[in-house]
């Protein structure tokens, strides 16, 4: 049997690059929202996005803080600084005790983290790359959610650090759009994603399988079109449905019924197949196993999902 071929991991591109292992910190910073949830684009989120227009526990915060670009100060930055502080210290202590780690990137994950004044955004950031062994940020966000400023701030910190920018492009069909309430369209999310890759910016497209109304040639056609846009890596999700979401909605009235495992298996493994080898993949899956998950079930267990995953790719002759 021929030698299995190696995905390019980001783990692998990593460790290429750094001569070591590299850990993602994910950090979540209170006060950061959405321009879908809030009512600047739209009401709500994404229609698989538990927030609190949907949420009776969390209706109580609504009364919290909430950052958007237009916010004259920020009162609470100080805490804000604190809270990357205290998380960042928490996971990088207990990724040093179980693997020995030593070099970190900030992942800021939560909702749209850049959606917030451009002092306080600049805070954060330099914050973050300030702690000790810290080679780099992750940033997640939106195409509708980023500006030149902001770009060209994180050029200049990319001339000394990793820098990325995770855009959730989840499909590039606007009707596609539209059914999930995104808020965004194919042309802007366009725009900016080849305006962050003209600036010399690290991109990840994330790319979910398995939306309303979409079939198999869609999922790929839309993968096809994030490579056309030389991203430099992929975030692969499927679509699941849990509670206090728009979703949940839809598929208690058997509006949508959940991408099944063979042909989310077989999705990514078309993908991975007919991915260029300078294009390194960060997830293939995704899943929740609590009682928030309403379907699928498959979706519930990821160590088997990773496993089946890799078996269906070493079939083709590929190693995750």
């Amino acid at each position: 049997m021929s030698e299995l071929k190696n995905v390019l991991t980001i783990g692998r591109y990593l460790k290429n690059k750094f001569g070591e292992k590299i850990y993602k910190v994910p950090i979540s910073i209170s006060g950061f929202t959405c321009p879908n949830i809030d009512g600047t684009v739209a009401r709500g989120g994404c229609s698989f996005c538990e927030n609190d227009s949907f949420s009776p526990n969390l209706q109580e915060k609504k009364t919290k803080f909430k950052l958007n670009p237009n916010v004259k100060e920020n009162p609470y930055l100080d805490n804000q600084l604190k809270q990357l502080e205290l998380q960042f210290l928490a996971t990088k202590k207990r990724l040093e005790n179980k693997f020995g780690a030593k070099k970190f990137i900030v992942y800021f994950q939560s909702f749209t983290n850049t959606y917030a004044p451009f002092p306080t955004l600049k805070a954060l950031y330099e914050k973050a790359l300030s702690f000790d062994n810290v080679i780099g940020l992750s940033i997640g966000t939106r195409t509708d959610c980023v500006t030149e400023e902001i770009l060209d701030f994180l050029v200049e910190k990319s001339k000394t650090k990793e820098i990325w920018v995770e855009y959730g492009i989840q499909s590039f069909f606007d009707e596609t759009l539209v059914r999930i309430n995104r808020g965004d369209n194919v042309s802007n999310m366009k725009y900016w994603i080849k305006r962050t890759k003209e600036k010399g910016l690290n991109v990840c497209g994330h790319l979910i399988y398995g939306l309303p109304n979409e079939t198999q040639e869609m999922m790929l056609e839309t993968f096809k079109q994030t490579i056309e846009l030389n991203v430099d890596s992929i975030k692969f999700h499927p679509l699941y449905v849990v509670k206090n979401t728009l979703l949940t909605n839809e598929y208690k009235k058997g509006k949508f019924t959940p991408i099944s495992e063979e042909l989310y298996i077989d999705t990514v493994v078309k993908s991975i197949i007919n991915l260029p080898s300078n294009i390194s993949v960060q997830r293939i899956t995704a899943g929740i196993d609590d009682d928030t998950l309403l379907s699928p079930e498959w979706c519930r267990d990821k160590h088997t999902q990773m496993k089946n995953i890799r078996l269906a790719l070493e079939k083709e002759g590929f190693n995750y």
